[in-house]
């Protein structure tokens, strides 16, 4: 059996998918799985023991370029190696236009997606022979996926153990072991940056949570990461506010990036990509969620514990808003240290 997965981006969302592989493994013993990703997430995916074939796009980049020669050659070449396999089943699992396109070209007899109910993009419906609705209990992403790739199978996911990891090679591995050759225990990374303003959290909030993760654990080190220069600025300068065992990691790749997480003890963030790309490698997570949904968007497991803001109108999906500040601190220093505490004290691998 050959199967298609397509799920592009973005980066958390690409890393909600990867336990559908493990229980495509566990369903369809022996299967050949190929994945289609933009280039930008392809590193989310690459060298992953059970896929077989990467197939990236560019659906960003060919979009500032549509009628561009190399865009043309690049959509054509695209499409022959697609069409290069035959596919007993596609699974599309990002649920839009382009996506729902590149269902088509494959030529599958059957390509499972999402029902209409659940789908920002409607016109994704008539790109799939077969629409999978949602039980009540399916609220996680990672349930989402996993229903939907479980429609052709007798095999329920419900309860199935499945983990995902992200491949990094002996260079990636040896160059954290040197970076982190001083680290402390326990090992904690916090990620004060995001995309959206209504993510974010209050300065004053990190400091006293890295100095109250300091006065308990005296040996630990705590790792401030950066994803650009503005967080980069941020965060060094609550490395040094917090003092002590503090530092700013350096400027790293994204597979460097994945073999820090895979030492670290605990991660702490909003809703973030590093928070997931955590939570793929198997190191316990501390979130908090303020305008998006904790249940839906967080890390999937009991290793991982999720503040959601107490306002009444938390998950509003607002990027900018007038109580933005109110809203940073209705989730408190001592909720993220209390749940750090409680994981760090259950040991770094917790129940899937």
């Amino acid at each position: 059996m050959r199967i298609l997965i397509i799920k592009t981006s973005s980066l958390g969302d690409v890393i909600h998918a990867l336990p559908v592989l493990e229980y495509l493994r566990q369903a369809a013993p022996g299967a050949v799985i190929d994945w289609a990703v933009d280039e930008a997430f392809s590193d989310l995916v690459s060298g992953n023991p059970l896929v077989e074939r990467l197939l990236p796009v560019a659906f960003r980049r060919w979009k500032k370029a549509p009628l561009s020669a190399q865009t043309r050659q690049e959509v054509l070449a695209f499409i022959r190696e697609l069409r290069q396999q035959r596919y007993d089943l596609v699974f599309d699992l990002q649920g839009n236009s382009k996506s729902g396109m590149v269902c088509w070209l494959t030529r599958s007899r059957r390509k499972i997606g999402f029902d209409r109910e659940h789908l920002q993009e409607k016109l994704n419906t008539l790109f799939t022979t077969e629409q999978v609705s949602f039980l009540p209990t399916d609220r996680n992403a990672v349930q989402r996926y996993l229903r939907v790739v479980s429609a052709p199978f007798s095999l329920l996911p419900d309860g199935l153990v499945t983990h995902s990891d992200i491949a990094t090679s002996a260079a990636d591995d040896g160059f954290v072991e040197r970076v982190l050759s001083t680290a402390g225990s326990p090992l904690i990374l916090l990620h004060t940056g995001t995309t959206w303003q209504t993510k974010l959290w209050f300065e004053d909030g990190w400091l006293e949570l890295g100095q109250q993760l300091l006065q308990k654990y005296p040996s630990a080190t705590l790792l401030f990461s950066w994803g650009n220069d503005e967080e980069k600025e941020r965060a060094e300068q609550l490395a040094v506010g917090v003092g002590g065992r503090a530092c700013l990691l350096p400027q790293l790749s994204l597979k460097q990036f994945a073999a820090v997480l895979k030492r670290c003890d605990l991660v702490i963030g909003g809703d973030t990509g590093p928070v997931h790309l955590a939570a793929a490698v198997g190191t316990s997570t501390v979130s908090f969620y303020r305008c998006t949904d904790g249940l839906r968007n967080g890390p999937y497991g009991t290793q991982h514990a999720i503040i959601q803001s107490p306002l009444p109108c938390t998950i509003c999906m607002r990027k900018q808003c007038d109580q933005d500040e109110d809203c940073r601190r209705s989730i408190t220093p001592t909720a993220l240290f209390e749940a750090a505490e409680r994981l760090l004290a259950q040991g770094r691998k917790g129940t899937p």
